[in-house]
């Protein structure tokens, strides 16, 4: 699925050094403004124990995690929707993502130059926010005036488009984000269509000092950031980007170490890319024994025939019905023959919604 979550902030908060740990990519980094001017795309595996548990239970040749892409996005600083800074080019960098990780520097120290010159991490996250909330503010601008004619006709979507517009234009005008808006389903369809910046998913990454890792709410800037966040409705995660592109490069058992010795139980980045995936509205169903066993993603809400179509169009089109097992019977039972003798083996069909962590054979004729 080529649905991608984009890193944001302003220059230096850390964001190419989130992204080469995130996918050991070795984007550009150096301690000045726009030292990524073109968006760097790197694909992520995506952290799910379920694997390995999966595996243990029905062995396979090979083990094959799920994939997906995150963007490292230049710098954006104030003015940016005028221009400023390459703005424009960068701006148009996010309208091509399908969710946003706002990177916000919530550290102290002198030697990464901050391109305001001191650290204020809701200072950071008000410069980023009101350039896209300006952005959005234009493009409702053009639209408005244009649709307010049409509305005042026979014209349906057009009405419907304006009583879109007419919720939309007042909260920008107020400085919030359009995600702030509650919509109903068919408004959500015209909001999609009008492409706004701020209508897309965030969640908030502190870029944490390391010695903050194993406890984030001792940072002051921390909670700030995570204050903030609940107004809109977002989760935030606290990390040290220096610390996870080190621990990234480290062999499993020097890995183990470190994270013991930071007090911490797993790396940072296994939870920022798993809450990117979610914020992307993605999930997992597997595929099991024989000569793999595979993670395959799907869109929350999908039907079986769709979700066997990420496999093989095949798949799909000759779909007979999904032999299903949830992963949670699998876990419990310690075996399919354990599952099946308590009649946890399901045959579902066409309108079934595939659940996250089913484990599915699909049943095709083509």
């Amino acid at each position: 699925m080529a649905l991608t979550a984009g890193i944001v902030g302003l220059p230096n908060v850390g964001k190419s050094t989130l992204f080469n740990a995130i996918t050991k990519a070795g984007a550009e980094m150096a301690n000045y403004p726009f030292a990524t001017i073109e968006p760097n795309v790197g694909m992520v595996e995506v952290p799910d124990d379920r694997l390995a548990r999966i595996q243990e239970i029905e062995p396979a040749d090979k083990v094959v995690p799920t994939t997906f892409e995150f963007t490292d996005i230049a710098g954006i600083v104030k003015g940016a929707s005028q221009g400023e800074g390459l703005g424009n080019k960068f701006l148009e960098n996010i309208r091509q993502v399908n969710a946003i990780v706002h990177v916000v520097r919530a550290f102290d120290g002198d030697e990464i130059i901050h391109v305001n010159g001191v650290v204020n991490p809701l200072d950071d996250i008000d410069t980023i926010n009101t350039e896209l909330i300006l952005a959005d503010l234009e493009t409702i601008e053009k639209r408005y005036a244009k649709v307010a004619r049409a509305a005042k006709g026979p014209d349906k979507e057009a009405k419907a488009e304006f009583g879109v517009l007419e919720k939309i234009k007042p909260v920008l005008e107020s400085g919030k984000s359009v995600r702030t808006i509650d919509f109903n389903e068919d408004d959500q369809k015209i909001v999609k269509g009008l492409f706004l910046l701020t209508a897309k998913p965030v969640l908030y990454v502190a870029n944490l000092a390391e010695d903050d890792m194993a406890d984030p709410e001792s940072s002051k800037h921390f909670n700030d950031i995570k204050d903030f966040a609940a107004t809109e409705g977002a989760d935030v995660i606290g990390l040290s980007a220096s610390a996870e592109e080190e621990i990234a490069q480290l062999a499993d058992e020097d890995k183990a170490e470190f994270l013991e010795m930071a007090g911490v139980e797993e790396p940072g980045l296994n939870k920022l890319i798993r809450a990117a995936y979610h914020l992307l509205d993605l999930r997992t169903f597997f595929t099991a024994g024989g000569k793999e066993t595979r993670a395959w993603t799907f869109k929350a809400g999908m039907k079986a025939p769709q979700a066997a179509g990420v496999i093989h169009s095949d798949f799909e089109r000759g779909f007979i019905r999904a032999e299903t097992i949830a992963f949670q019977d699998l876990d419990q039972m310690g075996s399919v023959k354990a599952v099946k003798e308590a009649g946890k083996l399901r045959s579902e069909g066409k309108e079934y919604i595939v659940n996250d962590g089913d484990i599915i054979e699909f049943r095709f004729n083509v």
